[in-house]
Formats: C-alpha cells, structure tokens, sequence
C-alpha cells in the first residue's frame, strides 16, 4: 500500500499521462474532466469543506459532484453555487442542537404556548384510542426550513445536471434496499433523504419512494461520479468502516455493525475506482459528534492545507496542456424573492387549511423572500398543531410561483410527564394531560398535577379567536398546598414552619401583536390559608381572601426555554387588590418590634415586574441580567399578599428569587432585585453560572408585622447539567448579611 503522498504523485503521473496521450492522437473529448465524491459521515462529514477550500484555493475546476449523507448536504451547497468558504460561514452558524432536534425556537411560538413548550420529559401521543410510547425519531423541522433557506436561489431548478456542477445523491429504497440515485425533483427532499438515518430521522417521501440514509449501501458513491462523466475522481471519505472485532462492546455496536455491513462491502468497490481518495482518520468521533463541529472543520482544513500543492499541479497540468478554463467565483445565482400568486396545502385532517394559511398570515399576490417563508411556516409550527411544515415552490409560466406546503399534523392529546426535585417544594412527579379542539376549536384545555411532597393541581381553558389567531381569551384554576418554613428576622435561621394553602379562580383576554409580545386585561379571585406547624414567637394562622382586577404586558424574545443563549423576557402587572376578608389568629408571645395585631380590610394598588435577559459574549460565554420587583402600595397592615423573598428557582406565587437566601427568608410589601452573571459552556450541556445580586427592601410601602434590613447582597456558583430528565443545578450561595454559606439543588422544570 503506498504512503497517501506518494499516491497522490502516482495519481498525478497517470493523469498527466492520460492527458499526453488524449493531446498527441488529437481527440476531441478536451479537457478531462473531473469528478468528486463526498461520503456520508454525519458530523464527521463537517471535514468535507477543507478539502472544498483547498480546491478553490489551488482554483480546480470540478465537473461532477456525487454525495451521500452528510456528503450530499456539503456536496449539494458546492454544486448549486456556494463557495468553500460560504459553506465554511453556515456551518459555524448553525445551531446544531436546535436543527437537529424536533424543537423549533421558542420565538416562533405562541406567547400563550411558551411557558409549556419542552416543559416535560416525556410526552405521550394519543393515537387510535391509546397512548403510544414516543418514537424517538427526528422530523427535523428546523432543518426543512434551513435547507429550504440555502436552496432557495435554486427553487425553480428540478433537474440537479443543470446546477452549476451537475450533481447526484444517493438515497435507500425501505421497501427494496436497494440504492435510489437522486438526480431530479426537490433538492431538499433528496437530501434530506439522504441522511435520514434510521431509527434517527423520519423516512422521506420522494418521487413516489420511501427513503432513507443512502450510507446503508452506497456511502462512497464513486461509480455514480464516474456514471456522470469523470475521468478522474478525488474522494474524500470520513467513514470509519467496521469496528475491530475486539470493539465491538454493546448492543448498539452490535446493531451499527449489522446496518453498515453492506457499506463495508461497497467501499472495496468504491475506493479503487478514486485517482485520489482521501481517508480521515477520525475515530475519536462520531456521526453525532456536532459539539465537537469546531474541532472537526479544523481537522479539515488542515487536511485541505496538506492538500493543496496537489490540487494545484493537478490545476496547473490541465492548463498547460489544455488552456486556462474559467472560473466563475459567482456560481450562485441570484434570487431575493419570489412573488407567489397560488398555493396548495396537503395534510391537513385536524385542522384545516384556512386555519394553517391565517396563522402565518399568509396572502396570495405577495413578494416573498425565503427567510420570510421559513418565520411564515415556524409560525404555524408554533401553534403545536403540527409536527412538521414543508413546502415546494412551483415556477408559473406567467413568472410567478405556487407555493405547495405539506404538513404532519401533531395529536390532538398528549400524557406529558416530568420529573422535579427542590429543597423547597421536595420531590415530586409532574403530569399533564393536554388536549387541542376538545371542547370547541381552536382551544387548548389541560390539567396539571404535582403529586409528591408538595401537592399542586392547575387547569386551564384557552381559546383562540381571530384570523391569526392572535386574540385569546384564558381561563384558569390551581391550588397549591406547601411547607414554608420560617425564619428569625434577625439571625436569619429557621425557627418554624406553616402550610400554605392557595385556591385560585381568575381569566383574561389578551391580544398577541406577533409571537414576542401580549397585552392582556383579567381578574382573579385568591383565597390563601396560613397553619402554623411550628410555631414560633411571631406567627399568625387564618385565611384571606380577595379579588384582583389586573392589566398585564409580556414580552418574551428568547431562543430557547432552557438556558437560554440570547433574549428578553418582560412581564408586568398593575391592577387594584379589592377588599380584603382576613380571618387571623396571631399566636405566640408578641409580634415583632414596631407591629400591631390589627389587620386592614382596605383594597389597595398592587405593580409586580419581572425582567431576564441573555446576551452571547463568545461561543460559550453568555451574559445574564435579572430584575425582579413588586409594591403592595399602602400596605402597611394588610396580611397574605407579601412577596416571600428567596430560592434560585421560581416555584410559587408570589415568588423574588435571590441568590444568597433560602425561600422564604425574607416577606416584604416593596422589593427590588437585581442580578447579574456570567453562564460558561464547559462541554455540551454542562455549564457553569456565576451570579451576583442585589435586593433594596421596603421601597415604598412597609409592614408592620415583619421588619427586616433595607438591603441585602449575595451570590452564587451554579453546576449545572441539562440531561434527559431535565436541568440538574448545583449551587453554593452566599448572603453578606447572614454570613451564611448554604447550598441549593433543583432538578428538573418546576410546575
């Protein structure tokens, strides 16, 4: 076996005899044209772009392109007119989590949708009269629409030999095992075929087949490039092959092993055909290594530097013998928009065209540009009525186009079920039952339930109404019992422990702007219930009740629910607290210096504000902001309604997170919060988050029943690992004012 450069010069010396030969009997073939081949590889496939930027660089015509996979995707971008380099940009842009995933960005969801949206661990389809385990596979909806973003330029072309380098791809047949090569209809469908892995990827329908990962039988697809036209072919591979016996250690190896043995055989078909066939060595990753994705185009462009006095005597050989040939830097072509004047939608059963088209808010007669279409389609997707939204663009002959969207519609009902630990609230199952259309369409119905230390049930109503479905009217229940203990104003230690019981009953009617902003008007009624368990030397048991008129404002702007990387979320309330109906017991010695035992029946104003925001610093470094705050206005001797001040985690009514204090610590009419802190991605979801906060207490109103400093700071160092079951945080905290190191831990999303 020679060494890869003198290979490589072997290669070379073939082909510049080939060439003498075609130059001295005067052919009329030309120039000899050059194919390449790009395996499949998943992320390992990322390697593919270096070898595409030294063959620009060394400025190496290439005739044909052939992929499979991950090489389909890269070989694809090259054949339609994208540079190396521009191929090199999308791939650092990408959010890979997100496009492999069946999420889309918490921004293309319904306000109303957000505080459910990814909430729980597992969530159960209702299909054919029962509840069927999750399949685990990928829609992919995030990358539809990415691919359909990239391809657009090309909307209008079906036939792949007349992209800018003729291409094909290779996809699996379910139904034969045979292999499928892809050379005309949607771009996007065939490769999005390609790489459907099984078990991984949903199966895709194309030209009347079902498919799936051509890497099944024909990962290195060398013969389809020679088939094309090539008289000499450069293959990149970064396949691993077989394992080794001796490594093969599980079940999943074992099964690996099996899907790939055909391949295997392939391959020594394959690699011989390649004048020069280039192999990485990458076994310290994996098809899913995209977390390493950085690390892997490095490997690539490395490989490419290598490479590129080949590429260029290859280069210069040809024009010595044949003449210069033209390199177009511009392969592209132009298109910034397309004006749509029809358009088809097939899939729809549950729901119904008009209601897909409203939500977009889509118009026939429109300019349309492709990032438009694919915030069009997240809008629809983000009504969770619908598990995956595609479409097709259509060229008329009067110059417009017809738009065809296939949709996958989601079940009507869904179990989800989550898993939470806290200090506070204690271990606990979370479930939930949501139901679309039951009652009237477009509705939303669900019942939650907290079922462990801490017992919680919530249930709500939401109906929308309006073209786009952006005017909605909510109606909601919940009751919550919990144990909060106590703590000495003073010395700030635990000395008791009540129940707290909250009954609810309230609605609303909100108008949503666009997916980032509502403007909501309700009322509520609250009756809450104090039952001292310990009792300590200040305490009062009893019960209040009221009801609140309230105008609320949100807006919500982050990408994701979970460790967000970049956005703002607002929320703010002001209304008027009507007449109170207390029924207190103080117990006891005496209440604390400065207080009274009469309690007020009086209404009163009442402002709550909450405030998160996240900004990237780097690629890993993301920088947070918090402003929490609320002021019961004259207050000063009402009872049941203060904020309780504590916790990294917002659990309960009524909540100001700090970090430094336990929940509860604190009870306050008027407080201001304010923190800020550093969040570091140490590997793929494991981070740490450094947080430091400030609380100004008693701002405008004061009570009389409990009596603590003006101010307080802390801090915090979070562990955190996001998981199958959830977040689990690790937390050391700090208060100046305690002189107390204390821990905190929180699994899972709370109720």
């Amino acid at each position: 076996m020679l060494s890869r450069p003198m290979a490589w010069k072997y290669s070379l010396i073939i082909l510049l005899f080939f060439c003498l030969q075609h130059a001295g009997a005067q052919t009329t073939t030309g120039r000899p044209k050059i194919g390449l081949t790009l395996s499949g590889g998943g992320a390992k496939g990322l390697a593919h772009i270096g070898i595409l930027k030294a063959i620009d660089s060394a400025g190496l015509k290439i005739d044909y392109i052939t992929g499979t996979s991950m090489g389909s995707i890269i070989g694809s971008l090259y054949a339609v007119g994208y540079s190396a380099d521009s191929i090199e940009k999308v791939a650092q842009s990408i959010d890979w989590d997100l496009l492999l995933s069946n999420q889309s960005s918490l921004r293309s969801i319904f306000m109303e949708e957000k505080e459910e949206y990814s909430k729980y661990v597992i969530e159960l389809p209702w299909v054919n009269h029962r509840f069927r385990l999750p399949s685990g596979v990928l829609e992919g909806q995030e990358l539809w629409l990415k691919f359909s973003e990239l391809f657009f330029p090309v909307y209008s072309q079906k036939d792949f030999s007349k992209f800018s380098i003729p291409f094909r791809c290779i996809g699996t047949d379910v139904g034969t095992g045979e292999a499928v090569v892809m050379k005309e209809g949607e771009i996007i469908s065939a490769i999005r075929s390609s790489m459907a892995i099984p078990s991984v990827f949903t199966a895709v329908d194309y030209n009347g087949k079902k498919l799936i990962d051509g890497g099944l039988v024909r990962n290195f697809p060398v013969r389809d490039v020679k088939e094309m036209g090539a008289d000499f072919v450069i293959g990149s591979n970064v396949a691993s092959g077989l394992l080794p016996s001796d490594k093969v250690r599980n079940a999943f190896q074992i099964l690996l092993q099996v899907a790939f043995f055909r391949e295997a055989e392939d391959n020594k078909i394959e690699v011989p055909q390649c004048n020069i066939y280039i192999p990485f060595k990458m076994e310290k990753y994996s098809m899913g290594s995209f977390s390493d994705a950085g690390a892997i185009l490095n490997l690539g462009l490395e490989e490419g530097r290598n490479l590129y006095p080949t590429f260029k005597k290859l280069k210069d050989s040809l024009d010595s013998i044949y003449g210069p040939v033209e390199i177009h830097p511009n392969r592209l072509p132009v298109v910034d928009r397309v004006r749509i004047s029809s358009y088809e939608v097939h899939g729809t059963d549950k729901t119904s065209p008009d209601f897909f088209t409203h939500t977009m808010d889509f118009i026939t007669n429109q300019d349309y540009t492709a990032k438009k279409l694919a915030n069009m389609v997240r809008q629809a997707y983000g009504t969770r009525y619908y598990k995956r939204v595609v479409y097709s663009l259509e060229p008329l002959p009067d110059g417009t186009c017809k738009i065809i969207f296939d949709v996958t519609e989601n079940p009507l009902t869904f179990a989800k079920l989550g898993l939470h630990y806290n200090r506070f609230s204690g271990i606990g199952l979370i479930a939930n039952l949501t139901a679309r259309n039951f009652l009237v369409t477009n509705s939303r119905s669900l019942v939650s339930i907290n079922l462990g230390e801490s017992v919680r049930v919530r249930g709500e109503h939401l109906q929308y109404m309006g073209r786009r479905k952006n005017v909605a009217v909510l109606l909601e229940t919940q009751f919550d019992r919990f144990d909060v203990a106590t703590y000495e104003y003073d010395q700030y230690k635990q000395n008791g422990l009540y129940k707290q019981n909250l009954f609810k009953f309230g609605g609303r009617v909100q108008f949503s702007a666009n997916r980032r902003f509502t403007l909501g008007i309700g009322s509520r009624f609250e009756w809450v219930r104090y039952s001292p368990t310990i009792t300590t030397e200040f305490a009062f048991k009893g019960s209040n009740d009221y009801v609140t008129s309230f105008m609320a404002l949100s807006h919500n702007s982050l990408d994701r629910g979970v460790y967000p990387r970049r956005g703002v979320r607002i929320d703010l309330e002001g209304g008027w607290v009507g007449k109170q109906h207390p029924r207190v017991k103080f117990m006891g010695t005496q209440p604390q210096p400065g207080s009274d035992t009469t309690v007020a029946s009086n209404g009163y104003p009442r402002t709550t504000m909450y405030l998160e925001s996240y900004a990237p610093v780097s690629r890993r470094t993301t920088l947070l902001m918090n402003m929490q705050g609320g002021v019961n206005f004259r207050y000063d001797r009402n009872v049941m309604n203060e904020f309780i001040i504590g916790g990294l985690t917002k659990l309960f009514r009524n909540q100001i997170t700090f970090a430094g204090l336990q929940e509860g610590t604190l009870y306050s009419p008027s407080v201001l919060t304010i923190q800020g802190g550093l969040r570091y991605q140490v590997f793929s979801n494991t981070y740490i988050t450094g947080r430091a906060n400030v609380l100004f207490n008693n701002l405008i109103s004061t009570s009389r029943f409990f009596n603590n400093a003006d101010f307080f700071s802390g801090y915090a160092l979070t562990f955190s690992y996001n998981f199958a079951l959830g977040p689990l945080e690790i937390s050391a905290m700090y208060c100046d004012q305690t002189k107390r190191l204390q821990s905190y831990i929180n699994l899972g999303i709370p109720f």
